[in-house]
Parts: structure tokens; C-alpha cells; sequence
């Protein structure tokens, strides 16, 4: 894969690799691998080619979610394991589905169109915080209907008034899915920019990487009965890498009015782009290097519009 060649939108700074992400990706090596395979010899030799691919590709100038992916490409080569975070996955899409009526629950207790809209946007925030392997981040189903409850409260970066706003002026939304189950959560927010009259279009990983969402995810979460399209990214990059997506992704994304995109990864990436339309950003701060770039405390919710 080729380094990105990318420019970053003048409102916001680029967050390459920290100090911590060293760290961090192979904490989450170890992690993905051992769940890839049982046979200690594999797992050892996995982490010894994670650690060449990262030394060979490492530089000041690049992503935490560039390195990732080319961790993540290698481990599931390595292992001979094409999905690592199958059973995670299946974990995740069962229990957000068991919470999603206190989600709907907390929607349906809005007291306006634009509250309602609002509380979409927390709720697909709580969401984002199904996550695992991070280093300074912890989480626990069990947390769920706590975090919903508290959403608001945990707003740190507040910009869903200009998020609203945006939506309201696009004739169509472009939603980029992180993880499975999170991927629940964004049903009930593509339901609202539906009621607000917007041509939904929802995109998921063409493959596993992480514990993102694939179209596999997306039929579980009956996303396709909301949405009025659900598309692959046409790669299985964490965040948006360009150069790896297919033409027919790029195409709906240079046409959308307003492209909402959940999670770290996706913050890393689109902050290295110059981007053409509004673009609002929906994610829970789950390390130090976000957090500080944000200028929030670790567990934070965000709701940004670049």
C-alpha cells in the first residue's frame, strides 16, 4: 500500500503518530492475535512480522490508523485467520441489539425534532464506544445502558447545532460505519436524517479489519431496512484511505452533501485531507493522543464539524 499522500483541511490539525501509538499497536497485536490462533509458535512468528512491517513502515509523518492497517493485514496473513475479531463481533452485534430499546427509549423522550435529532447524534456516539485492545481504554458491555444515560453529560465537544444545521442544507448524507454493534447505534440516526427528508447512504468495510463493521454486520443490524443504500468502502483500511477504496465508493463520496463518519480512525484519517464538503465527526476520545488532539479526558464524546 502507498504512503498517503494527503492534505489536510485548513480547520483542523493533522494528528500523526505519537509518542504512546508504538506502544499501542502492538499491545493491540498481541491482543488481535491471540484471538486469530491457538498454536503459540504462530502467534510468536505473527508478532515478529507485525514488528518488521511497523519498523519498515514507520515514519513521524504518518497515521495511527495507517499503521494499523498494514498491522492488521499482516496478522490476518500471519495467521491464516481472515476475520480475528469474528467473535467479538458477534458479541458486540448481540448485546447492542439486546440495549437498543433503551436507545430508542431515550429518543422517543425528546421533546422536539432537533432534540430528537440530537440525541441520534449521542446515541450513535455511545455506540463507538465498543472497542478493545486499546491501551488506555477499557470497556464492558455491562456499561451500555450507563453510558447512554449519561451521553449528554459526557459531551466534551459540542457541535451537533452546526452538524444539524448541515444536514438540514445537503440533500444527501454519506454515513462512514466504524464497529459492529456500534452499528446499531447509527440505525436509529439514520432513521432521523431519513424524517428529515435525506437520501441516506451507509458504508461499511469491503472485508474484516478490526472489529469494524462489514456488510455481514450491517444485515444483522437490519441497517438496509433504514438506510436507502449500503455500500462498501470497497477496502478493508481502517478509516478512509483513498487510494485504497473503490471507484464507486469515491464516487458517492464526492457527491455527498454531508458525510458523517464515526470513530478514531476515521478522525486520523480525514484530518490529512482537504476536504470538499462538511464533514462531521461522531466518536468517543478511547486514547491519550486523541484525547489531547481534542483537548478532552479519555472517554469523552465528541461531535465535531470539520
Amino acid at each position: 500500500m502507498p504512503r498517503q499522500q494527503l492534505m489536510h483541511p485548513e480547520n483542523c490539525d493533522t494528528l500523526k503518530v505519537k509518542f504512546e501509538c508504538p506502544c499501542c499497536l502492538l499491545n493491540r497485536a498481541y491482543v488481535e492475535t491471540e484471538m486469530a490462533t491457538e498454536n503459540s509458535e504462530v502467534r510468536l512468528q505473527t508478532l515478529i512480522e507485525v514488528m518488521r512491517v511497523l519498523a519498515e513502515n514507520f515514519t513521524l509523518e504518518t497515521t495511527p490508523a495507517y499503521m494499523g492497517t498494514l498491522r492488521d493485514r499482516q496478522i490476518k496473513i500471519s495467521t491464516k485467520n481472515p476475520d480475528p475479531f469474528k467473535n467479538v463481533k458477534i458479541a458486540s452485534n448481540r448485546e447492542a441489539l439486546e440495549i437498543l430499546p433503551k436507545a430508542i427509549d431515550y429518543i422517543a423522550r425528546s421533546g422536539s425534532s432537533s432534540e430528537r435529532f440530537r440525541r441520534a447524534c449521542l446515541i450513535s456516539i455511545v455506540g463507538n464506544a465498543f472497542e478493545f485492545g486499546i491501551k488506555d481504554y477499557r470497556f464492558s458491555f455491562d456499561d451500555l445502558p450507563k453510558l447512554i444515560e449519561k451521553a449528554e453529560e459526557d459531551l466534551q465537544v459540542d457541535q451537533i447545532l452546526e452538524i444539524e444545521s448541515a444536514a438540514r442544507h445537503a440533500n444527501n448524507v454519506l454515513l462512514l460505519t466504524d464497529n459492529a454493534g456500534e452499528i446499531a447505534f447509527d440505525k436509529i440516526l439514520v432513521e432521523e436524517l431519513k424524517r428529515m427528508g435525506l437520501y441516506v447512504t451507509v458504508a461499511v468495510k469491503s472485508s474484516p479489519v478490526s472489529n469494524d463493521a462489514t456488510m455481514e454486520d450491517a444485515s444483522l443490524a437490519l441497517m438496509d431496512q433504514s438506510a436507502d443504500e449500503v455500500i462498501t468502502t470497497g477496502a478493508d483500511s481502517l478509516g478512509l484511505i483513498t487510494s485504497d477504496c473503490s471507484g464507486e465508493f469515491l464516487e458517492i463520496y464526492s457527491k455527498a452533501g454531508l458525510v458523517i463518519a464515526k470513530g478514531m480512525a476515521h478522525y486520523e484519517t480525514l484530518t490529512e485531507y482537504s476536504l470538499k464538503q462538511p464533514h462531521a465527526l461522531l466518536l468517543k476520545a478511547k486514547c491519550r493522543p486523541i484525547a489531547e488532539d481534542l483537548n478532552v479526558k479519555i472517554g469523552g464524546n465528541i461531535a465535531k464539524l470539520l
